[in-house]
């Protein structure tokens, strides 16, 4: 873990300008094995430091890749000056943001960094058990990956700290042949936020897991398509996440929004059934730590949650600094950048909806003809609130019961009006937090939901 060295330099900032400067390092490692074969072994780090200096509502910034108190004070010396400048010769307004609050944060989870045969031996032994017990298999992949961030941030008028955030996973894919000779996937993702040991020092526990990604793929080897139209459906709790994050949350970013999306002109309208609350949640959420905890973002804001869709009424956006000032609210500490060089973007944490009363058994019960989508392989949306995403595992729901699994298919629509559409949510939440929201810069993020009952467009054939 990097060492504070940049608490000493608050005595250089500027007057009357708002500074924070970042030392920042980033790890990502990934193993992989194809079939047992070790086909990837890497490893990489990058390290440096940051300042952005702010006066009156113009930003100058500076980065370097190396990490020592001389560093900092060229960075800080050299935003400072690109500030002025542009204050100097820029015409109009002033502004100056709100002054923050400073205060206490958790100690730094450690980023402890494992010996690299561990990791292979821990993939080969999950990879053994495949092989063992599952002969049938086409193909067979198991993966390994890591990242972490480790930030030391100062800043001159909210909170510093110093934040680390250490996640880890391994993922299975499995293949089979269907009887028509094409091929059929599936995978799953184990982990989550923390370091190898807090998950895989024993990979047994990863076995349940792995025996019930078999089952669903030997049911998907003898799946159906499903029949193309507007059908109503359960949307498991990873569908519910993926539509949370792409197809509402990016819609509801501030910096989105004065960009044009379509959360602009319905703040305060409803745009989802009354059942339905969003929430994109910092550190905690039911009682329990999010998948992915933010506890101070890259601004200096301490973090808390920010609810973007209350009772079905759009009643807010996720800012940084500058657009709050501009919206008149609060930030929530939702500026964040993903490597040293980097200026922080208003980014996701931990995005779900809220979950409801009924059980899943009923659920289904309730549903004469229609579908349960369980996860996705890929999607995409756009600011309309447009999205298409990917099913790659879901079943049949006939008379109330589950029938046939269902090959790769698609599901379609306008989130803000297929959200009108729900009228049961789950008592249970499922979260996802193995991937990476691609919005300029990579960053890791968090999002669930509960199954929900609504009607959606999916594809046939």
């Amino acid at each position: 873990m990097i060492a504070d060295i940049l608490t000493p330099q608050a005595a250089r900032f500027a007057d009357n300008a708002q500074t924070v400067l970042r030392g920042h390092e980033n790890r990502s490692r990934q193993v992989a094995l194809l079939k047992g074969n070790l086909v990837q072994n890497s490893r990489s780090e990058s390290r440096g430091i940051s300042a952005r200096v702010t006066k009156n509502g113009r930003y100058g910034f500076s980065s370097v890749a190396s990490y020592t108190e001389k560093d900092a004070e060229t960075v800080l010396k050299a935003a400072t000056e690109n500030a002025l400048f542009l204050d100097s010769r820029a015409a109009g307004g002033r502004t100056f943001y709100p002054a923050l609050a400073a205060g206490a944060i958790p100690a730094c989870r450690p980023i402890i960094d494992t010996e690299q045969k561990r990791i292979i031996d821990a993939c080969q032994t999950v990879d053994a058990y495949i092989q063992q017990k599952y002969p049938d298999l086409t193909s067979r992949v198991v993966v390994y990956t890591e990242d972490s961030q480790d930030k030391v941030i100062v800043s001159s008028d909210a909170a510093s700290g110093h934040v680390t955030y250490p996640r880890c996973y391994i993922y299975v894919t499995m293949t089979a042949e269907s009887a028509s000779g094409a091929p059929v996937e599936l995978f799953k993702a184990f982990g989550g936020a923390g370091c190898f040991d807090d998950h895989f020092a024993d990979v047994s526990v990863l076995y349940p897991g792995i025996d019930e990604l078999y089952r669903h793929l030997m049911d998907k080897k003898e799946g159906v398509y499903a029949e193309a139209g507007n059908k109503l459906v359960i949307l498991g709790g990873m569908m519910g996440g993926m539509l949370a994050h792409e197809a509402v949350g990016h819609t509801v970013e501030a910096d989105l929004v004065k960009g044009g999306s379509v959360a602009g002109p319905n703040l305060g309208k409803p745009v989802a059934s009354g059942m339905v609350t969003l929430v994109d949640f910092a550190y905690s959420a039911f009682g329990q730590p999010t998948p992915l905890p933010v506890y101070l973002d890259d601004e200096g804001t301490l973090a808390k949650d920010a609810v973007l869709i209350q009772d079905g009424i759009l009643t807010g956006y996720m800012n940084n600094r500058e657009s709050a000032a501009q919206f008149g609210v609060t930030p929530c500490g939702n500026a964040r950048a993903w490597n040293f060089n980097d200026e922080p973007l208003i980014r996701m944490r931990n995005t779900c909806i809220l979950p409801g009363q009924s059980s899943l058994e009923d659920m289904i019960a309730s549903i004469d003809d229609g579908y349960y989508l369980i996860d996705s392989s890929n999607g995409q949306a756009d600011l309309t609130g447009e999205f298409m995403f990917g099913v790659s595992l879901g079943y049949e729901i006939k008379h109330g019961k589950l029938g046939r699994a269902l090959l790769d298919t698609t599901v379609s629509g306008i989130a803000f009006d297929m959200l009108k559409t729900v009228d049961m949510l789950s008592d249970r939440v499922t979260w996802s937090s193995s991937g990476f929201c691609g919005k300029k810069q990579p960053m890791p993020v968090g999002m669930g939901g509960p199954d929900m009952r609504c009607r959606i467009t999916i594809g046939g054939r």
